[in-house]
């Protein structure tokens, strides 16, 4: 970076009351025991997490649990932002938590102790120096670790998903209620500008009643990835797409259009329908690296997940949303993010962002006026340095600020519990319904 830190973090001040609105009427939703009064067989809701403030902490202290390619980056951007102490750093593997310290030394942070192996998560939840446990590992262990976290007194965030089943997102949430500790998906997509930009312009209603979004995550990962003995750890992420046929991560896509639609503060989903195709391209390609190297040949043939997943979700407001999943296609990078209403429409990719209030796309230099008059005050505050920062094009450290902002200042969290229950359901959904030859399935409340 071209500032020094010291400066940067001038720049970066946030203590009590230096920014109490991030995204408004995603943050000030007052709790309301009505909202969420449906439990199905999990008993009687026993708190409600929505718009709950924890106790202010003038220093979030942060144990880092999983240190690969997100959790790496995470200490970095988390090192940037004044009021934070990483106290701890644990991974499955030593050499990861020697290098997330290298990072710390580099960025004048002192020495965090150090956890490392499988259950090494469990010793840094016991401890009495850690407020916010924060959560990149692999999918498997998300839940684990948030439970395990808020049982210990503790804050969670995790990576998407929270959970891989429903009685997972379940555990979650009224684990959540009984400890009345926050437990936040770390939903990135939700900070990035042009969905803050979205968002804020739904709030003044810019695009009248919203009727129908569409939200999706395609993105090749195939070769870098998937089939990249370098990538993930174990191959794990391969892994996760053998044997589950549906939509394996929904969040991205679905998370920035939920919050558009008010899900969780007034709408809720009720009911999805899922398709999948065959897979027509990880096998075969499982089968040309097993032709170069035999460390493949334990992935030929297996059960992969079809190329493209499309889920449709009614609303109980009677919307509708469109969700795809695709990471494994010759395709350009979409998260899609289309909000449409009654008054305009408001489409991401395939670029350039577009709007509408008729039936032609604004012009360039009235999309600019429109960033500059309805983006929230976060992106004013620290969007230019979060693009300094990095991490998506800075909306992973806009999340991070935020989550820290909401944390020391005693705000409710932007994304909730349920907002994480809720979006990561469609992973187990989905599935449900692709076996099912597309039937209708309740998503619960």
């Amino acid at each position: 970076m071209k500032s020094n830190r010291r400066k940067f973090l001038r720049n970066l001040s946030i203590g009590t009351g230096a920014l109490t609105i991030g995204i408004p009427s995603v943050a000030k939703v007052k709790r309301n025991e009505e909202d969420i009064n449906t439990v199905a067989d999990h008993g009687k809701q026993s708190f409600n997490m929505c718009g709950y403030a924890a106790p202010k902490l003038d220093v979030v202290r942060i144990g880092a649990v999983g240190l690969g390619m997100r959790g790496s980056d995470a200490v970095a951007r988390l090192s940037f932002i004044e009021g934070v102490e990483i106290t701890a750093l644990c991974d499955k593997y030593p050499d990861r938590v020697t290098k997330a310290q290298a990072t710390l030394a580099k960025m004048g942070r002192p020495k965090a102790k150090e956890y490392s192996g499988e259950e090494g998560y469990k010793a840094l939840c016991e401890s009495n120096n850690v407020d916010l446990v924060y959560t990149p590992t692999p999918w498997h262990l998300h839940t684990p670790v948030a439970l395990y976290a808020m049982n210990h007194g503790k804050h969670a965030a995790t990576e998407v998903n929270v959970g891989e089943t429903i009685d997972q997102c379940w555990q979650v949430v009224e684990t959540s209620e009984k400890t009345k500790k926050h437990c936040m998906m770390l939903e990135n997509c939700c900070y990035d500008f042009f969905e803050l930009l979205t968002l804020n312009m739904v709030r003044q209603g810019m695009f009248g009643e919203l009727v129908h979004a569409e939200g999706a995550y395609i993105h090749d990962l195939s070769k870098d990835y998937l089939f990249n003995k370098n990538a993930y750890a174990d191959m794990w992420r391969l892994k996760e797409n053998i044997g589950k046929n549906g939509n394996l991560y929904p969040t991205h896509g679905l998370g920035p259009i939920a919050q558009c639609m008010n899900i969780n503060r007034g709408d809720k989903f009720d009911h999805l329908v899922s398709m999948s195709t065959n897979d027509f391209t990880l096998n075969n390609l499982a089968k040309e690296m097993a032709a170069k190297d035999d460390f493949f040949k334990e992935y030929v043939d297996k059960p992969y997940r079809g190329n493209m997943n499309t889920t449709l979700i009614r609303t109980n407001n009677n919307k509708s949303i469109m969700l795809q999943h695709d990471v494994s296609s010759l395709r350009p990078y979409s998260r899609i993010h289309l909000v449409s209403g009654t008054k305009g429409v408001a489409q991401k990719y395939p670029g350039p962002e577009r709007i509408a209030f008729g039936h032609n796309w604004i012009k360039k230099e009235e999309l600019d006026d429109l960033y500059k008059k309805y983006s929230p005050p976060i992106v004013n505050h620290i969007g230019e340095i979060a693009k300094e920062v990095g991490g998506h094009g800075g909306m992973d450290f806009i999340m991070d600020w935020r989550l820290i902002d909401c944390l020391r200042n005693g705000l409710p969290l932007d994304q909730n519990v349920y907002d994480a229950a809720a979006w990561s359901s469609i992973f187990h959904l989905s599935q449900q319904s692709v076996k099912a030859r597309s039937k209708s399935i309740d998503v619960p409340d």
